[in-house]
């Protein structure tokens, strides 16, 4: 079991936020035990707006803010919490990630001080977008390491695995996997280098606070190529193709090689199949992201069509 901790008062709203809402006796007892609390300090617990992962609260403990990150629906069979503590001290040394103050990799509860005075990014403000992709192509220069990869088609079938019926909404969804796993040896044919990526390196966890931005939520974290992370950033934005081109230009400075775009497009499709067997899987839980998940699916089939046009008979 992981613990990463710097100060006593994030351990004392981690237990008592488990007593107000979620937590078992025996983990309060556990979390009491050890750092001989009261639940007085505690004030103003909030629920924040739910993620489409998990749930969060914010309170206020001796003048500060905070949140408490809640595992959602389905989330241990979708989260490796060994792997996303890996990601946490893999970053330590760089100011680009939100900083735990507490996380537990046996049931994903994680504690950050909530930063005040941010913002997320807004993804049709392209100034805004533009200091994203400087810092996230910041992180990828950085040349990070860790022991684990996110292996893309392997989440794709592990996504599907999980589904209860076993079955797609999709009557077509067949057909359109098979199609998408035809672009695996073109993308690692241009696979140049792979580096520690965010992977869920979406709009939402970028924030803003005046010069500086803070990446958020490392749980999907792993060894990739970074060129997946501007397609995850353009899928979840809803892009459309003239919109995933000014990224790619903005990413790229006006330099990005014309088979580079090609498998970024590839790559938009895969992980449009993704995310749509994701939400395929929350679906079967009860619950429903309506046109994010229709939107995703559309990704999967609209650009294996773009990129089967300029590949032709490689595919």
């Amino acid at each position: 079991m992981w613990f990463y901790h710097r100060t006593v008062s994030p351990w004392v709203i981690a237990c008592e936020t488990f007593v107000f809402r979620t937590a078992s006796k025996k983990t309060v007892f556990l979390c009491r035990k050890a750092l001989k609390i009261i639940p007085e300090d505690i004030h103003d617990i909030n629920t924040l707006k739910k993620g489409m992962t998990n749930r969060s609260f914010i309170f206020t403990t001796k003048g500060s803010r905070y949140i408490m990150r809640i595992p959602g629906e389905g989330t241990d069979n979708l989260i490796n919490r060994n792997n996303e503590c890996r990601n946490y001290l893999a970053l330590k040394e760089m100011a680009v990630a939100d900083e735990p103050l507490y996380i537990d990799s046996s049931n994903g509860y994680k504690l950050t001080r909530f930063i005040e005075e941010s913002h997320p990014c807004d993804a049709h403000n392209f100034s805004e977008v533009s200091l994203c992709m400087n810092k996230l192509r910041s992180l990828h220069e950085a040349n990070l390491y860790v022991d684990h990869e996110f292996s893309l088609f392997d989440q794709i079938e592990f996504y599907e695995s999980l589904w209860p019926n076993k079955t797609s909404a999709y009557s077509d969804y067949e057909t359109t996997k098979k199609n998408v796993m035809k672009l695996r040896k073109y993308i690692e044919l241009n696979t140049e280098k792979k580096t520690l990526c965010h992977i869920d390196a979406i709009p939402d966890n970028f924030l803003l606070k005046g010069n500086d931005i803070f990446m958020i939520d490392w749980e999907y974290s792993g060894m990739q190529d970074p060129h997946i992370d501007i397609a995850m950033f353009c899928i979840y934005s809803m892009y459309d193709q003239n919109e995933i081109d000014k990224l790619i230009d903005i990413y790229f400075k006006n330099n990005c090689p014309e088979n580079i775009r090609l498998k970024i497009y590839c790559y938009v499709s895969a992980c449009g199949l993704l995310w749509s067997n994701w939400c395929e899987y929350k679906y079967q839980l009860g619950i429903d992201f309506g046109e994010y998940s229709l939107r995703q699916y559309r990704y999967a089939k609209e650009y294996y069509r773009l990129a089967e046009k300029e590949l032709g008979e490689f595919l």
